[in-house]
């Protein structure tokens, strides 16, 4: 798994498996997953992620490089 926030966007993008998504829907505002072929989560993004998350989450060790 692996997982990345953008502190300029306050995107966060957390990836279950290293194949392509096929598809993508919005869940919830702001939620979004990525499907593969076989219709498996592989990924989740979360916008606005400063909002949708609990107060105290620590996203400043995933910032991207």
């Amino acid at each position: 798994m692996k997982s990345r926030y953008d502190a300029q966007t306050d995107a966060l993008y957390i990836r279950f498996a290293d194949v392509p998504a096929v598809e993508s829907e919005e869940v919830r505002p702001g939620i979004v997953l990525d499907f593969d072929a076989d219709g498996r989560i592989v990924a989740v993004e979360i916008l606005d992620a400063s909002e949708h998350l609990a107060s105290d989450a620590d996203l400043a060790h995933l910032t991207a490089a």
